[in-house]
């Protein structure tokens, strides 16, 4: 039996079609996303249920034989279920406008709602067996979502890159997972943690290590195993970018830190250093490459290969703080480059091109838009008082105390690389007028904004008063840790 939030997902994407069908017949497809919000938002308040119920460090579990699939819902998973359904929802209710004139818009919400459930599936996952499952739900969802536009010869081109380096990942880890069990006989979190608690480092180990880290670090884009991402996040429809880059990419980093700390905990030391190493590449490469770049969106995309070496950091690190500064950062991330993406998208929408030149000006005719967009950006750099600032600044902190001071210099070395190119964009918009055609364009629609302001505000208090979500990702961290024992 799946967790509450799962069923209802799982309802929503098997009667998506049904009723995209039905509302096709009399002209209403746009009401086909009312409905799979409407999924997503009664998904979220039966998630609040359990969150309720993990707050004190409590664990919901559904354990069954080592090899069947079984849950384990703790604060962790909680919280990163939370932001999965959060975004996917205010991303449903952006494309109602933004996919209107798309053809197979019940196809799209479908996936959309499956890819969400793979997620949310991960991370209630108990054991590696049914994090594998959902892992393979999340990705075959999103292949098609990146092609989705499929009368394009780029989509087409970025999905069939995507899937097989994806794919690639997915067998990779699938073989690293078959080591792990041969070595210990189940793939359950917990019991890899007992049975490995006390091993050293040997060759299987060590092969399993690097199997699962490459399976998983395709996913998150950890450099050099990143080079899908551009391609794919920049053809991919603006909403599925959005989340593509706000959550996809941390749900890789989720599984490493899942598996890492239960399985692999006995010889943290080196492999942190390992991590220490690829989160340096990782954000430098993404923020040098970004500077390169004159379509909008695949500079969002470079940037979200450099907050990946961010996230990185904490994962390196491997203490409370620096968990808790990964944590955060996650959720911060997904808000800060949801709401750049979607603002991105706005303006192709009304402007017809991705290109940084043949957008000057824009934000002069989309002022609120501009606006929203230059809050997510400045948030990117680390920019106090927003949130991408705490959660940069926890991640520093961490390196300091954990004598690791040199990556938290990468950090800021990083953050102030990042703000070139940002400002850049910001510097193109408020630019006059480059055309005629710039002349005409309007603000972008409502329901398109609602979504754009809400994660605006939320980048805004967060950053005022970060208490709360700071408290929540810190008993999240303790939860992953504790797991370990």
């Amino acid at each position: 039996m799946f967790p509450l939030p799962l069923e209802i997902l799982f309802i929503f994407v098997v009667t998506t079609p049904f009723v995209g069908w039905l509302l096709a017949k009399k002209n209403r497809q746009s009401l086909c996303g009312i409905y799979a919000a409407s999924g997503l938002l009664i998904s979220g308040i039966a998630l609040y249920g359990l969150f309720s119920q993990v707050l004190d460090g409590n664990v919901v579990s559904d354990q069954q034989t080592s090899f069947a699939a079984g849950f384990r819902i703790d604060m962790l998973g909680v919280f990163m279920a939370t932001i999965f359904i959060g975004l996917g929802l205010l991303v449903a209710v952006y494309s109602i406008k933004y996919m209107e004139n798309d053809t197979g818009t019940m196809l799209f919400y479908t996936l959309l709602t499956a890819m969400i459930g793979g997620m949310v599936g991960v991370a209630f996952a108990g054991d590696l067996f049914t994090l594998y499952v959902f892992w393979e739900l999340m990705s075959i969802s999103s292949y098609v979502l990146v092609a989705f536009r499929k009368t394009e010869w780029e989509p087409i081109e970025a999905g069939m890159k995507y899937l097989i380096m994806s794919a690639a990942g997915s067998a990779t880890l699938f073989l690293g997972m078959s080591f792990l069990y041969g070595i210990t006989g189940t793939l359950n979190f917990q019991s890899l943690a007992s049975a490995l608690a006390t091993a050293g480092q040997n060759a299987w180990l060590s092969m399993s290590f690097l199997l699962i880290l490459i399976g998983f670090g395709v996913k998150a884009s950890i450099v050099p195993l990143h080079t899908w991402l551009p391609d794919a996040h920049s053809a991919a429809p603006t909403p599925i970018s959005a989340m593509l880059s706000g959550v996809v990419i941390e749900t890789g980093l989720y599984a490493l830190a899942r598996t890492f700390f239960s399985a692999f905990a006995s010889f943290q030391v080196q492999w942190s250093l390992v991590l220490a190493v690829l989160s340096i590449v990782t954000m430098t490469l993404g923020n040098i490459t970004a500077l390169l770049q004159k379509d909008i969106k695949r500079l969002l995309a470079y940037s979200s290969i450099a907050q990946v070496g961010y996230m990185l950091v904490g994962l390196a690190v491997g203490t409370q703080l620096g968990l808790t500064g990964t944590t955060l950062h996650i959720l911060n991330h997904a808000l800060m480059k949801g709401t750049a993406f979607l603002c991105a998208g706005a303006i192709i929408y009304r402007t017809g091109t991705r290109q940084l030149d043949d957008m000057a000006g824009a934000g002069r005719k989309m002022p609120l838009t501009a606006i929203l967009f230059g809050i997510s950006l400045f948030a990117l750099t680390g920019m106090p008082p927003l949130n991408g600032f705490v959660s940069e600044l926890t991640l520093f902190t961490s390196a300091v105390e954990a004598n690791m001071a040199w990556l938290g210099i990468a950090i800021i070395l990083n953050s102030i690389l990042s703000a070139a190119y940002y400002l850049q964009v910001i510097r193109v918009l408020a630019k006059p007028a480059s055309s005629e055609k710039l002349e005409k364009i309007k603000e972008t629609p409502i329901i398109m904004l609602l979504p754009i302001c809400i994660m605006a505000i939320l980048i805004i208090l967060l950053g005022i008063y970060p208490d709360p979500v700071l408290d929540l990702a810190r008993r999240a961290a303790q939860s992953l840790l504790s797991m370990g024992g």
